[in-house]
């Protein structure tokens, strides 16, 4: 083996010590490299491309005289007064003299005893941070500082700055990065017609080359580039990162294909009508043409023998539900039962009283299980899904605990997929073993959101998976007009109330938290509901929250749907799946405090029936630059795929990938919203790499993830 890819992996068997003062002892290198393992430092190819976070520029020296105040700036002198002092908290303050005799503050509230002794009268030291004015002329707080000899020269490029943790300093780490980069060689992975076919149009300079500038900045570079990693060196890292990011990916969806799963194919082939099309007949209405490209896309990949590995997304209101229904009379059909996981007990008793009006009457049994369920009932579930009695199983996290056992298990599917973490779906896939005595066996898996991901997202964290997106709302939904009114109008909000009830409509009143916070005092549910019972006297009103019992719970939704409520006052557990067509408004409590895809599945709980229909944001200012964007983002469009572009431009990822990855996988240093345009030129190059070079994905993945990528294969 060449002696480069033994040393991709090569551990960290000596850490070089760091240079510490002459008081001070220097580290013990065993705990130094435990250190290191916390921040995932365990190879010296890890510490090569552990980057800077940012950079100081060190460069230059500013003349006391010429500071000024909000200006990062570095000093130098000499300390001609210390002392503790106690004003109002002990600190510690040191007078530093420059040449000119000009004098500046420094001034420590977190010190120790070895920096007082340190920072002794007559010692020279260079300190750099954000002047400020202070009680006696400027100063610097809590500077970055260092002990230096006079004329000790400057340094010539900027000074880079990482990630770090409690114990382990940057002349430390600076120290272990310059020793892992002399011993540890960059090959270039890359073959040569990659090379001339991507990186040399992209003008990125060879990976080593590249490295080396970013923990070692030469002269002139351009610092702007440097600090907004929009330089070329930064390029490269970054294609590199997303490169092995569509490897990742693309190599488990061509591992999909080696597994084995079940074939679903209905078993009654001479039977006059399948249960599938049974289903279809008994509908009370017809499939849109997005619903029926769709569910063509499902029924294919179900039909195959290896595993599917599906998503489905669609705004709020277009019919994934039915979908979800149709995929697993598909694979009950062909004997097998199916499971669907759902992030409330809410929603999970909205899913079974649907899919029971559906499947009963087609003779098929619908359970569900929750950790609230009465122990007789859940023993009772439990018997059925272990016989297979239970065709179609729906449940919250209950569904994944261990005496939960399936008898035939072919069909997974999660609703609201982000809001389950890897070790959940693989704990629900792993249910399935029980149907097969097949090793390389697992289920079908159809994932469900409905917050649209946006493309960059979908060509990056999602390449892995198949995408059916339903981009037609059925016929009937009505377009929801949403108003910005500020908390000082909430009473002629309450009058407005009072007229949609009395005219026959149904209400929504949606707060943030269910009693009373010390640090946000935002409306309560509960407050909220006193509040309105009192001015509203006229009008039946209900309170629905996360920690009414399960019972409590299914007789006020219950109320509401048989219209005996007419204002619901409610939590965010009624975000999704609910489904009230005679609900034609909703007031949102706080809404500055709520994410943008919240504030849209929110919203599309009314909207479902004939009346026009809207959604009050009650709002209290002063709005932040991110809530202001969100809630005029939502006034503006009703575009769920828009509003989930304008939300990855204001948060970021992390909203539609929730615990996707568990925070374990995620890109370090391109950003989806900056690079997306090194996403096409990444997978291309994954493409040539899987068909052509597999020996070289297996070292890039090594180099890039080190096993990591597992995050990405659920």
């Amino acid at each position: 083996m060449p002696a480069s890819k033994i040393l991709l992996s090569e551990p960290l068997t000596e850490i070089p010590p760091a240079v510490t003062p002459a008081d001070q002892p220097k580290p013990n290198s065993g705990r130094q490299a435990d250190k290191l393992a916390k921040l995932g430092l365990t190879r010296k190819l890890d510490l090569v491309l552990h980057l800077p976070l940012r950079y100081e520029d060190e460069t230059t020296v500013t003349a006391i005289c010429d500071l000024l105040a909000g200006v990062t700036s570095q000093v130098e002198g000499v300390i001609t007064h210390h002392e503790v002092t106690y004003r109002g908290r002990r600190q510690l303050c040191i007078t530093l003299t420059d040449e000119k005799g000009d004098t500046l503050v420094l001034r420590f509230l977190n010190f120790y005893g070895s920096q007082v002794k340190q920072l002794a009268v007559g010692v020279r030291l260079r300190a750099r941070g954000e002047v400020r004015d202070g009680f006696f002329g400027m100063e610097i707080v809590h500077p970055a500082y260092r002990l230096v000899a006079q004329g000790e020269p400057l340094p010539q490029a900027l000074t880079p700055i990482y990630s770090t943790c409690a114990g382990l300093s940057q002349a430390y780490l600076r120290r272990a990065i310059d020793n892992a980069l002399t011993s540890t060689p960059l090959p270039e992975l890359l073959p040569d017609a990659l090379n001339a076919e991507i990186i040399a149009p992209l003008q990125l300079p060879p990976l080593a080359a590249a490295v080396r500038t970013l923990h070692h900045p030469p002269l002139g570079v351009e610092a702007d580039a440097l600090l907004e990693r929009t330089h070329p060196a930064w390029l490269r890292i970054k294609f590199e990162e997303l490169l092995a990011q569509q490897l990742s990916l693309k190599q488990s969806h061509l591992q999909r294909r080696t597994r084995l799963a079940p074939a679903l194919i209905g078993c009654a082939q001479s039977a006059a009508h399948t249960l599938l099309e049974g289903l279809l007949s008994a509908l009370p209405f017809a499939l849109t043409a997005a619903q029926q490209r769709v569910q063509k896309e499902i029924s294919a990949d179900l039909a195959l023998p290896h595993p599917m590995q599906r998503l489905l997304q669609g705004d709020v209101g277009s019919g994934k539900t039915v979908l979800a229904a149709l995929a697993a009379a598909q694979a009950i059909d062909a004997g097998y039962q199916v499971a669907l996981m759902v992030p409330t007990e809410l929603l999970a008793e909205q899913h079974v009283r649907k899919l029971q009006g559906w499947f009963a009457p087609l003779g098929i049994n619908v359970v569900w299980l929750t950790a609230s369920l009465k122990a007789k009932v859940k023993r009772a579930a439990l018997a059925a899904t272990v016989t297979g009695q239970a065709q179609l199983i729906v449940g919250t996290h209950a569904i994944i605990q261990d005496k939960v056992e399936f008898a035939r298990l072919g069909l997974v599917i999660i609703d609201e997929q982000h809001r389950f973490g890897v070790a959940q779906r693989l704990a629900l896939r792993a249910k399935a073993q029980g149907a097969t005595d097949q090793a390389n066996w697992q289920p079908h898996q159809l994932m469900m959101s409905a917050t649209p991901i946006p493309r960059t997202l979908a060509m990056s964290y999602y390449a892995d998976l198949d995408v059916s997106t339903l981009d037609e709302l059925p016929p009937g939904r009505t377009p929801v007009l949403t108003k910005l009114v500020s908390q000082a109008r909430r009473d002629e909000v309450i009058e407005r109330v009072r007229q949609v009830a009395l005219a026959g409509r149904q209400i929504y009143w949606v707060c943030p938290l269910i009693e009373e916070s010390e640090t946000l005092q935002l409306q309560t549910a509960e407050d909220t509901f006193a509040k309105l019972s009192a001015v509203l006297p006229e009008l039946q009103i209900g309170l629905v929250h996360g920690r009414l019992k399960s019972a409590d719970k299914a007789e006020v939704m219950a109320a509401f749907t048989r219209h005996e409520i007419q204002l619901l006052v409610a939590t965010t557990v009624i975000e999704v799946g609910v489904d009230i067509p005679n609900a034609s408004l909703m007031v949102i409590e706080h809404a500055e405090r709520f994410g943008l895809s919240q504030l849209h599945q929110l919203r599309g709980r009314i909207g479902r029936g004939s009346a026009a229909s809207a959604c009050v944001l009650l709002y209290a200012g002063p709005l932040s630059y991110a809530a202001r964007a969100r809630l005029n983002t939502l006034r503006a469009t009703n575009d769920g795929f828009e509003i989930a572009r304008s939300d990855l431009e204001i948060r970021g990822p992390g909203e539609f990938l929730g615990a996707r990855q568990s925070g374990a996988a995620m890109l370090r240093f391109a950003d989806l919203q900056q690079d997306a345009w090194l996403i096409e030129p990444a997978q291309r190059a994954a493409d040539y790499l899987l068909s052509k070079h597999p020996e070289i994905v297996a070292q890039h993945l090594t180099r890039w993830l080190a096993g990591r990528e597992n995050y990405l294969e659920v």
